[in-house]
C-alpha cells in the first residue's frame, strides 16, 4: 500500500475479502488498522519518533478502530466520502518523481 491509500484500495480489499467469504466488520478492522501502521511507520521514519513510540502508537489506534470500525457499518453510503485535494494531489505528484522517500 503507498504512503496515502488511493481510492481503489479499499475497493480491491473488499473484492479479496468477499471472494473469501471474510466478515465485513472483521475485514474493516483489518484494513483501518493497516492503514493507521502505514501512516505509523512513515511517522516513525520521518520525524524523531522511535519503535517503541510507533508501537505505542499502533496500539492505541488499534483501540480505536476497534471502537470505530462497527459503528461505520450503520453509516449510509450517501453519507460516506470526503475531500483531500491538496493531498491527492501530493499523492500524484510523489508517484512521478524520480527519487521518492521511501524507495526500496
Amino acid at each position: 500500500m503507498p504512503i496515502a491509500p488511493c481510492a481503489r484500495d479499499p475497493v480491491a480489499v473488499g473484492i479479496a475479502a468477499a471472494a473469501h467469504g471474510l466478515p465485513l466488520e472483521a475485514t474493516l478492522a483489518a484494513y483501518l488498522n493497516a492503514v493507521a501502521a502505514n501512516l505509523i511507520s512513515a511517522a516513525v521514519r520521518l520525524v524523531p519518533l522511535g519503535q517503541t513510540d510507533g508501537n505505542r502508537a499502533l496500539a492505541a489506534a488499534t483501540k480505536t478502530v476497534r471502537e470505530v470500525a462497527p459503528l461505520a457499518l450503520d453509516v449510509p453510503l450517501d453519507r460516506l466520502g470526503g475531500a483531500a485535494l491538496k493531498s491527492d494531489i501530493a499523492s500524484m505528484r510523489h508517484e512521478t518523481q524520480y527519487t521518492r522517500l521511501f524507495r526500496s
